[in-house]
């Protein structure tokens, strides 16, 4: 079967792209402590892994956190012999101008320091990963997003997140910059991306987190919730998978180890 092309959405999907049932959305709290405390369980397994060189990694915080929500990721990507690079820019409101000018200082930096970086994305963080790749794409090794909704990116985001309201009371402090045009944001970066998702997620419809499939591109569903994608073992180990594949050499994730519990689309 052919997949549509990258500019255009299956017409089912419109339909599709609405808020998450607000059962999901209330869940989101006590699914993701009990998500965290398995990571922390399982840390000593998921550390034990084929160990990087060194390889810089940037990891993009989700809309309303900071760096201390991926302090489990980083601290896991650490002890695997990367180079885990916090964003460093406070609180992520939304595209400010100190945010769209920090990304891409914080990049730079980090690629002059290291080589390519990869960037890893969380929900409104992987939305600023694909700009990144957008816009620098000699400095980026590859992508990856986790629960990031790029697909309704331009659309009315108050109605298909139950993130858009605080999003919207923010937008009087956002940059007027284009950051990406919805023909950039839907069609894949142009470096290896992976955009990880789950169907269960509370916050964001899972189907505007879809990548089409291309040759360096791929969407892998995991078992977990919205708030959890940055601690939730199934996912922190597909990270690690696609972290772990040698420059120029990306393929297709094959799920193996504790990526079985995910699924390819």
């Amino acid at each position: 079967m052919t997949s549509p092309p990258v500019h255009e959405l299956p017409p089912e999907w419109d339909r599709a792209f609405v808020r998450p049932p607000r059962a999901l959305y209330h869940a989101e709290p006590p699914r993701s402590l009990v998500e965290l405390a398995q990571f922390w369980a399982m840390f000593p397994t998921l550390a034990a892994g084929p160990r990087g060189e060194g390889q810089p990694v940037l990891v993009l915080p989700g809309f309303l956190a900071a760096d201390g929500s991926t302090t489990p990721l980083r601290a896991l990507l650490q002890a695997r012999g990367y180079r885990a690079g916090a964003w460093g820019l406070g609180r992520n409101i939304g595209p400010t101008d100190h945010v769209l000018d920090g990304l891409s200082d914080r990049l730079v930096r980090l690629y002059e320091a290291y080589g390519r970086v990869s960037v890893v994305g969380w929900s409104l963080g992987g939305i600023y990963a694909r700009g990144l790749a957008h816009r620098h794409p000699s400095l980026v090794r590859q992508v990856v997003t986790l629960g990031s909704p790029f697909r309704v990116v331009g659309m009315d985001n108050t109605m298909l997140t139950h993130a858009g309201p605080a999003y919207d009371a923010l937008s009087p402090r956002h940059s007027p910059r284009v950051w990406l045009s919805d023909e950039l944001n839907h069609a894949p970066p142009p470096v290896p991306s992976t955009a990880i998702f789950s169907r269960t997620d509370g916050v964001v419809p899972w189907r505007a987190c879809l990548e089409f499939e291309g040759p360096r591109a791929e969407s892998v569903e995991v078992p977990s919730s919205h708030c959890g994608l940055g601690h939730n073992v199934v996912a922190v180990a597909v990270v690690l998978d696609r972290l772990s594949q040698p420059d120029g050499e990306w393929r297709r994730l094959v799920p193996r180890g504790m990526t079985r519990l995910s699924r390819m689309h």
